[in-house]
Formats: structure tokens, sequence, C-alpha cells
């Protein structure tokens, strides 16, 4: 049976990092989804040409549930080729926001909704008639997932989302014998402050490695770890979280972490 990797949100970041990565696990087929389809062609050629597993460029928009419907589309019209898993499902794609929500587009923040939720949502329905025991799904949360944030209010609130279903998805799927790993990093160096800040501040701060914090939720996925934290940092703070009165959090974070927004 042909076996099959897909990764959404692999233009960049972590999503690169994955493509990249789990090549290395050499399935028949690789299929790297995003919107911006040069920069998936370049990734294609760049894995195919050093391990030599095949990679399938889906340059198509998933946000939302019609997005999510598309790729479901494609699941489908794979079976009607011929049999086919999905031995590893990595619900990369999703973007941020900085800023007080009253002073943010309304419409970008329902956006990121559509994206971190609901798309990823229906990504892990429609994927998972094709997956059997053994195979993986990677859920890219957040360090914010843990503790509602001021100035990051709707990405914070979007990621507990996804913190939620994935430990309860990973309850319903054990008896299947299929893993659901929550990917919780904290500051990692890709274009998301740019996204996020509208191209007020560039790089993140503070930002740690991409590769390591990819190669360690891979790791976590093969292992059947429920999370996935590389950094020690990053564990103290989801450990102490629970510590922490909710509003209280809010408050300090809306009053002393201001994040640039244009």
């Amino acid at each position: 049976m042909k076996k099959i990797i897909v990764v959404t949100g692999a233009s960049s970041g972590l999503g690169t990092c994955f493509a990249k990565q789990l090549a290395f696990e050499e399935p028949d087929e690789i299929w790297i989804v995003a919107r911006r389809k040069e920069r998936l062609e370049e990734l294609k050629k760049e894995i195919e040409e050093s391990t030599g597993v095949s990679v399938r460029v889906l340059a198509i928009d998933i946000s939302g549930a019609e997005g999510a419907r598309r790729l479901g589309d494609v699941f489908i019209e794979e079976k009607n080729r011929g049999e086919f898993e999905i031995s590893v499902l990595v619900n990369n794609a999703g973007f941020g926001t900085y800023g007080e929500f009253s002073k943010t587009d309304v419409n970008r923040e329902m956006e990121m909704v559509d994206l971190n939720c609901t798309s990823l949502t229906g990504i892990t329905g429609f994927a998972l008639p094709f997956m059997n025991r053994g195979g993986r799904i990677i859920n890219t949360a957040s360090l914010a997932s843990f503790l509602p944030l001021g100035n990051f209010a709707v990405y914070g609130a979007s990621k507990a989302y996804v913190l939620s279903f994935s430990v309860a998805l990973a309850a319903e799927l054990k008896p299947r014998g299929i893993i659901v790993t929550a990917l919780c990093p904290g500051p990692v160096s890709t274009e998301f402050a740019d996204v996020a800040s509208n191209g007020a501040r560039k790089k993140v701060r503070h930002g740690l490695s991409p590769e390591k914090t990819v190669e360690h939720a891979i790791k976590a996925s093969r292992k059947g770890k429920l999370y996935s934290m590389r950094f020690f940092k990053w564990k103290i703070q989801a450990w102490a979280s629970p510590y922490v009165d909710r509003y209280l959090g809010a408050w300090f974070t809306f009053k002393y972490c201001k994040r640039p927004s244009n």
C-alpha cells in the first residue's frame, strides 16, 4: 500500500523543517501543502535531490471549512487511483496577530480562527479514514495555549483549542493505535513575527531553532508522546501555567508584554 506523509504550512518555518526531516522516514510520497507554489517547488526540488523521496506539491488555500474540503477532495481522488494510507499528518498551517483585539483587523482575526482551528479540525477528520495503526498526527499548538495572553488574545485562544482537541483526539484514537502529538513551541526563529506584526517586527524575539524544535516533535511522535516541548524553559513555563490565575496572566501580558503591529 502506498504510504504518504502530509505536511501543511510547508512553505516556510516549521513546516519546511517537517517536510525535510520526515523525508528520512522514506515514505512513498510527501505531500507539501501551502499557498506559495514557488516556495513549495523549491522545497520539492531540495527534498527529492537530497533524499530521493517523491514530493507532491499542493499549492492550495486550505483555510476554513472550504479549504479543508479541498484537501479532503484530494484524498478522495488519490483513493480512486489506488489504495494508500497517510502514515503521518502534520497540521502545521497557521498564523498569529499581535496587538489588542479591539485594535486589530477583525476580519484577519476571523481568518486566523478559520485556519488555526476550523481547517485543522476538518483536515484531521478527512485524513482519519486513510490512517491505520501506527499512524501519527502532529498538531502545531503553542506555548501560548496554556494561558490567556493579552495582546495575543485570539491566537492564544485558537492554540488552546488545538491543544484541547489534540489531547481528546489522542484518547479517542489510542484504541486504533494512532498517535497524536501536540507540538507546543515557544518563540522560534521563523517568519511568524513578521506576519503577526504586519511587518512591524521582522524577527521573533529570542527565537530558538526551528530545526531542533521539529526534530524533537518527530522523536516525540515516534515514541507516542502527547506533548513536545524541546527546550527546558518552555517546559517550565507550561508546568507553571496552572498555578497562575488566568485573568492575572492575561492582565499582566496585556500590561507589560506589548507586541508591535502596523
